[in-house]
């Protein structure tokens, strides 16, 4: 009987041992002796029933994924040409002669109004716009500042998606903004960052005229070259900025970059729209910025704000009484502590427009109404005339019933040519241009306005009254 007891438990402890040795050899020695054909299948096998590791979920004020699918739609790839133009009916030899490059732009309206920098399109032949679903439009220059980098294009479209404007003064240093653009042609990447600082000069805008406005908005999202004319938006998906620079000793992102306010962004869209250029109001004054060793020099009581070193004969800053010396600390009440800032709040505003300078003389301080000038001192609005002969072509508009019968939305319609590019070309009375560059043209003044920024070749499309068809090329 304890012999039989003996051998019963020498047969469980050995079942018991190969139970265990077996758990042991599969869990940790990795062999099994299942067969699977998927590993994602294994996967979902071995975790079911574990409980969800939640240390990894994102918090909402950090979650940019709504941000990025709403913005990044409405940021486009700006393609430019540059070289001797179409020369050449052979849209194939054309593109080998041109040097190509390329940018970002924002959509700021629906109906197909964009936001670059100058920078992105100077001096170029043609601008081709590609949308983010690789749709693809040729643009019109509508207008550009080089005192600011921006430029306006427009696209022939409609319902577009838009980037909604922002209020790039309500922005602080600290708060989480996203880069949009196509660096180094890779489309339609999202950066994510921080304000850094506002209102820099980093002198990077070429002084053509002196009246070059740097206040941007340093973040620190990762922007490279191509990013240029691209988005800079808060996590509600509005445009604060456009970006424009970094600052690097490679040609590459080094850790900031550098965005045009939106507040500046909308007030010279709105004049390029209008009038073809900038309407620039300025004080008259040549100014520096208080630091200590100015405050010494001058007695000055003040450690910040912006010291007017001059005033400008006729300006209306010496209408308005503002002197040398006087230290201007607030615009319209919002302070300026620096140049930057001043040229931004200033630069808001259009001749004649009326302005309230805070500013401090002898200790004092002082506030005064300057009514705004343009650079030729006067507080009119500069417009450009539309010539209705250019090179020898006598132009006007097409009434819409001519438009209609030709399928087109618009035209010029050349009702005489003498001597001149246009006759040269071969272009013939009552001839309507209906294309230039492929880019479609309304009205005499619209073409006045895409010929302005024209250089070297240029190929001319249109129809005669008669239903034919001509194709031209023109060297502007």
């Amino acid at each position: 009987m304890k012999r039989s007891i003996l051998i019963l438990a020498i047969v469980v402890v050995a079942c018991l041992g190969g139970v265990l040795g077996s758990i042991f050899t599969i869990r940790y020695l990795g062999i099994s002796n299942l067969n699977y054909a998927s590993i994602e299948e294994r996967q979902r096998l071995v975790l079911t029933g574990r409980q969800a590791d939640t240390s990894y979920t994102i918090p909402n004020h950090i979650n940019f994924l709504t941000t990025a699918n709403k913005v990044v739609p409405g940021v486009v790839h700006i393609r430019t040409g540059y070289g001797p133009g179409v020369f050449s009916l052979n849209p194939l030899q054309h593109m080998e002669r041109q040097v190509h490059s390329s940018g970002s732009g924002v959509i700021i309206s629906d109906d197909g109004y964009i936001v670059t920098n100058n920078h992105v399109i100077e001096d170029a032949t043609n601008i081709e716009v590609v949308m983010n679903n690789n749709q693809r439009y040729y643009a019109k220059l509508v207008g550009a500042d080089a005192n600011t980098d921006l430029a306006l294009l427009k696209i022939k479209a409609q319902n577009l998606p838009f980037v909604r404007y922002g209020d790039s003064d309500e922005v602080q240093p600290g708060e989480w903004v996203l880069a949009i653009g196509n660096p180094f042609d890779l489309n339609s990447t999202v950066t994510a960052g921080i304000v850094s600082a506002k209102a820099r000069n980093i002198g990077i805008l070429q002084e053509r005229s002196g009246l070059s406005v740097e206040a941007f908005i340093q973040t620190d999202a990762a922007v490279n070259p191509g990013n240029s004319g691209g988005a800079l938006v808060n996590l509600a998906g509005e445009l604060i900025g456009v970006n424009t620079a970094i600052a690097t000793s490679s040609g590459s992102y080094q850790g900031y970059s550098f965005a045009i306010p939106v507040s500046l962004v909308k007030k010279v869209m709105d004049d390029l729209l209008e009038f073809g250029k900038v309407q620039r109001g300025l004080l008259g004054i040549k100014i520096g910025d208080v630091n200590a060793a100015l405050a010494e020099q001058y007695d000055l009581n003040v450690s910040q704000g912006v010291f007017v070193s001059e005033v400008l004969s006729g300006s209306a800053a010496e209408e308005a009484e503002l002197y040398p010396g006087d230290v201007i600390v607030a615009i319209d009440n919002h302070v300026v502590n620096s140049v930057s800032e001043l040229q931004e709040w200033v630069a808001r505003n259009r001749p004649g427009h009326e302005i309230l300078v805070t500013f401090l003389r002898g200790g004092a301080k002082k506030e005064v109404k300057v009514r705004l000038k343009n650079s030729q001192g006067k507080e009119s609005f500069e417009k450009k005339e539309v010539k209705h002969n250019i090179e020898g072509a006598s132009l006007e508009d097409v009434p819409y019933r001519e438009l209609a019968k030709l399928l087109l939305d618009g035209g010029v319609k050349i009702v005489n040519v003498t001597p001149g590019k246009w006759k040269k070309a071969g272009i013939k009375k009552d001839f309507i241009v209906a294309y230039i560059d492929k880019v479609p043209v309304d009205n005499v003044e619209d073409l006045n306005r895409i010929m302005e920024y024209k250089k070297g070749g240029v190929l001319i499309e249109g129809f005669y009254t008669n239903g034919d068809k001509g194709t031209y090329a023109m060297d502007w």
